[in-house]
């Protein structure tokens, strides 16, 4: 069973032309949350702009993830794709590669049926010998994975959990209903919600925010675990400062901006056509920081 706070990592990149990949600001982010306890470092999530790498590039940087993580926490890659044959390739690769588990979103742009939903994700779970975790993220594919899909990709050896960052509570409920039916589980991908979960018998996040801030998202997993409400209250309204500033740029340009102000890692911009911040937008930011004591 995952537990605890999972951080979909950023993808470092140089301010070259080619906005290549920087391995050596990888590894500093990567012992940065290590070192502040988190429970697993996912690499291509959303804030780790899979959308805009090669596969080559995929597969490389996850391979230098597994490399720097080194058996310390569980390392998780996504691996979906708009076509079954891409997700399978990315999905056998990066099990060569030595990932834990595998996170698939949902095909995107298009908007497939229950039953090519199910195909999808049956005919990749079969593809390889590692925990698949579902990717429900409804504001970027378009439509939420119906509660029917799930229940019967649940029946799967190796579909063990889905990652739900719908932000609807009533629908993390019913996904939850099937994990307390089946050997399933649910992680929230909102970051607002990570409290409500947690008291459906959610156990594990997958945080964004928790690339910045990570001691706050652990003492938030501490605390819900130890029922301590009142800090776990104070604790999840903190967060928001955090996502606040980050809707003053396009995702996840103010997350990598912000980590480079603090001085954790040099991350270097997101990848065009989304944009640097404006020297307002980092007053902004620095200001989101010193909330933190991170300036």
């Amino acid at each position: 069973m995952f537990k605890g706070i999972i951080t979909p990592i950023v993808t470092p990149f140089n301010r070259d032309q080619e906005q290549s990949l920087n391995y050596p600001a990888a590894q500093k982010l990567t012992d940065y949350l290590i070192k502040a306890g988190v429970s697993g470092i996912f690499a291509l999530g959303t804030n780790g702009e899979f959308h805009v790498l090669s596969r080559q590039e995929k597969i490389a940087f996850t391979s230098k993830i597994v490399q720097f993580v080194n058996h310390r926490v569980p390392v998780f890659a996504g691996a979906g794709a708009c076509s079954t044959h891409e997700a399978i390739r990315l999905a056998t690769e990066m099990a060569q590669v030595g990932v834990d588990a595998l996170s698939v979103i949902s095909p995107y742009f298009i908007r497939p049926s229950a039953k090519e939903l199910i195909g999808y994700y049956q005919e990749i779970a079969a593809s390889v010998d590692l925990p698949i975790i579902l990717y429900n993220i409804p504001q970027n594919t378009g439509y939420n994975l119906p509660v029917s899909v799930v229940k019967e990709l649940a029946k799967s050896e190796n579909i063990v959990g889905i990652k739900d960052s719908s932000g609807d509570l009533e629908l993390l409920k019913q996904y939850q209903s099937i994990a307390c039916a089946a050997d399933f589980q649910v992680l929230i991908g909102s970051d607002s919600k990570i409290l409500d979960a947690y008291h459906y018998g959610v156990r594990a996040a997958i945080a964004g925010t928790s690339n910045l801030i990570p001691q706050i998202l652990v003492a938030l997993d501490h605390a819900l675990n130890e029922q301590r409400q009142e800090k776990a209250q104070e604790l999840q309204e903190s967060i928001s400062v955090l996502r606040a500033a980050l809707k003053l740029g396009t995702v996840p340009a103010v997350l990598k901006r912000a980590l480079e102000l603090a001085q954790i890692a040099e991350v270097g911009p997101a990848r065009k056509p989304v944009a640097e911040t404006t020297p307002q937008v980092d007053d902004q930011i620095i200001a989101m920081l010193k909330f933190y004591h991170l300036y």
